[in-house]
């Protein structure tokens, strides 16, 4: 029975949506809840998955086109539906191919000459019949299908190898494998780019494992399998931005992951003459190849950046192409030497310019493996030489537990000078930090390089923000001994009990939302065009996070609901997967306050910039003793050691006057000076 696809309402206020990409054509397979198209609203842009499993019949709505909400864009068949009709297609074109050798049957005397080199479009068929039928095709020219003859002139040693294969599943979720699409990272993500393939072509790869770096304007993150198998082909280059849903990549069998590792190099050979099929020559080397399993090229690129050279080691799938280009030869030595074979000169010839690389300037090692921005970011805490460590994951990759035993010193260093390198670590360990913190700055002394996504997002926002709206900061000093004594007596079991450290940001946090709630005001947002003032009725709020990629504010949401050991946990938790790439687009939207804790690098306070469309945001300065005159009941006024900190709240003075800010501030400031939170911590 068909089923009707309708265009949601995105949105409470969202009429019309506007049709922005078809991720399924006329004809093709779709799975329920699988991606079907992209539309755009005035608040959202996203994916519309399919309602039920089936056969997209029909589309309704165009491209570029804009329709009501509730109108019909498209309509999905059962699979039977369409495997009829698929059939009846089939036997429309047979007749065609069959019938005809009876009619070309007086020709096939002077075509002789013309047909051997087409081979007939029913490869099982035996060879008296292939005869008749490159006869057919060669005398009827007309009647032969244009895609397979073009095909056919380019491959004539070609079996088993369908036109519609030799697209890489192009059509989507065919036999050949299955498209790995551009999802939608965030509500108004309309485009992502590219900015590091972990897998090469020819490597498997598990379902859910991590395949590609994508960078988008909300979000940079890694980009999982949707299902085990070869990855077949790679249709995104590095560095490069493409719309959401697009085709980045192709993951099938693994025979055909080695039919498409064999055909790459035969259509970079024949690129100079026939240079108009690129796509008709893969399967050229299906046949030749279909006995080569696919782990071989796997190995070749993992294999390959342990013995490259340390200033040119790529792991690429062009370097897989020049590597298997020397066939038959290189692809008996690959098999025949698993891992050693990849080591030979082939993989140092490949042009290093290929936009396709896996390996990248920030994530390579001295022996070239692939490195986490999580995995640097831990050897750059502990200071530990990535050159000195033997990766022990997948093609010597190094892992988070490779780092953590180099830097506890248990860790194997790859280098030269094993036993000696040990204890100099241990006993200049004071030097150490010294000696290797200015590693990472001679790669960029002297450089020029591209703005990122994220990098970009920030200075454009940030600009905006301060043309946007009418910024000041006011600041207050916060006695925070009482909470500092409270922390420090319940910090250990506060860790075993809840599994994370308590800091002082919970504290900040607690108090500011309680804030928000009885200062409502600096709890909004404001719509200049609409002339309207929105009153938020949940605190949502906003933890600015420090990641190597950029300043990244992730959300509580409903933050009001939670006590102090429930916000430890939320931002323990936030500040982790934020760090590691791990949030989702949804976690970073939705703020309604922002916390931001410049003291985590030992600032005093700052002025910080608000994150729009919220009023407010709230700076954290560094917790620092010093001597300061307070008021005792029976000293009189004394100076004494106390634990202060600064409170710096920006605002917008469009809608928030300097009184409310003060006012706000100054419960904030009772509320930590009390101390009283022992009932958050569940001590009461």
């Amino acid at each position: 029975m068909p089923t009707s696809v309708t265009m949601p309402q995105l949105g409470e206020s969202v009429t019309e949506g506007t049709v922005t990409r078809w991720l399924k054509q006329e004809g093709e397979e779709v799975q329920a809840d699988e991606p079907l198209l992209e539309v755009s609203t005035d608040k959202v842009d996203t994916e519309i998955p399919a309602p039920a499993s089936g056969v997209l019949q029909k589309i309704m709505v165009a491209e570029d086109e804009t329709v009501q909400v509730g109108a019909e864009l498209a309509i999905i068949g059962d699979a039977g539906e369409s495997d009829s009709s698929g059939q009846h297609n089939q036997t429309q074109s047979a007749p065609t191919e069959q019938p005809t050798p009876e009619q070309a049957a007086p020709e096939q005397q002077g075509t002789d000459d013309a047909a051997p080199e087409p081979p007939a479009p029913d490869q099982a068929q035996s060879e008296p019949e292939q005869a008749q039928s490159q006869d057919t095709q060669a005398a009827p020219s007309d009647q032969a299908p244009a895609e397979p003859t073009g095909q056919d002139q380019e491959q004539p040693p070609a079996a088993g190898a369908s036109p519609s294969q030799s697209v890489d599943g192009a059509a989507g979720g065919s036999a050949t494998g299955t498209p790995v699409t551009m999802p939608a990272l965030g509500e108004s993500v309309t485009e992502g780019t590219v900015t590091r393939w972990l897998k090469a072509v020819g490597d498997s790869i598990e379902a859910d494992e991590p395949l590609v770096e994508v960078s988008t304007d909300k979000v940079d993150t890694e980009i999982p399998a949707p299902t085990s198998g070869t990855l077949l082909s790679i249709a995104v280059s590095e560095d490069e931005t493409v719309q959401v849903g697009a085709e980045l990549a192709v993951i099938g069998s693994a025979d055909a992951g080695a039919e498409s590792a064999g055909a790459e190099p035969q259509a970079t050979a024949a690129a100079e003459p026939e240079a108009a099929e690129p796509e008709a020559a893969e399967p050229e080397a299906a046949e030749p190849e279909a006995a080569e399993p696919a782990p071989a090229p796997r190995e070749d690129v993992e294999a390959a950046p342990d013995a490259a050279a340390p200033s040119e080691a790529p792991a690429s799938p062009p370097s897989q192409t020049s590597q298997t280009s020397q066939q038959p030869e290189a692809a008996q030595a690959v098999a025949a030497e698993p891992s050693p074979a990849p080591q030979g000169p082939g993989r140092g010839e490949q042009p290093p310019a290929s936009g396709i690389s896996a390996q990248g300037a920030s994530a390579s090692t001295d022996g070239g493996a692939y490195v986490t921005p999580l995995v640097r970011k831990l050897a750059n805490e502990h200071k530990v030489d990535l050159s000195s460590i033997t990766g022990t994951g997948v093609g010597g990759r190094i892992r988070k537990q490779d780092v953590l035993e180099a830097a506890s010193g248990r860790a194997q260093p790859a280098a030269t000078g094993p036993t000696a390198q040990a204890p100099a670590a241990t006993a200049a360990s004071s030097t150490a930090p010294t000696r290797r913190e200015p590693e990472s700055e001679p790669s960029k002394r002297g450089r020029t390089e591209k703005l990122t996504r994220l990098r970009s997002l920030i200075g454009r926002r940030m600009i905006e923000s301060l043309q946007v709206s009418a910024q000041l900061t006011t600041v207050v000093e916060v006695d925070l001994t009482r909470v500092a004594r409270l922390r420090d007596r319940v910090k250990n079991d506060f860790a075993a009990r809840e599994g994370v450290k308590l800091s002082f940001l919970p504290f900040f946090a607690l108090a500011a939302v309680e804030a928000l709630k009885a200062h409502p005001m600096v709890n909004s947002s404001i719509d200049s065009e609409a002339g309207t003032i929105t009153y938020h009725d949940g605190e949502n709020l906003g933890i600015a996070v420090d990641t190597e990629r950029g300043l990244l504010v992730p959300v509580i949401h409903n933050a009001g609901d939670l006590n102090l050991s429930g916000i430890a946990r939320k931002i323990s938790d936030l500040a982790e997967r934020t760090r590691n790439n791990k949030v989702t687009p949804d976690e970073l939207g939705g703020g309604t306050f922002t916390l931001t804790n410049t003291g985590s690098r030992g600032a005093l306070f700052d002025t910080p910039i608000i994150n729009q469309p919220q009023v407010a945001i709230l700076g954290t300065g560094t917790v620092v003793k010093r001597p300061v005159v307070v008021d005792d009941p029976d000293l009189g006024e004394i100076i004494t050691v106390r634990s202060m900190v600064y409170l710096a709240l920006t605002y917008d003075h469009r809608i928030v006057d300097g009184a409310d800010a003060a006012r706000f501030l100054t419960t904030t400031k009772e509320r930590l000076e009390a101390g009283d939170f022992e009932s958050s911590l569940g001590l009461s």
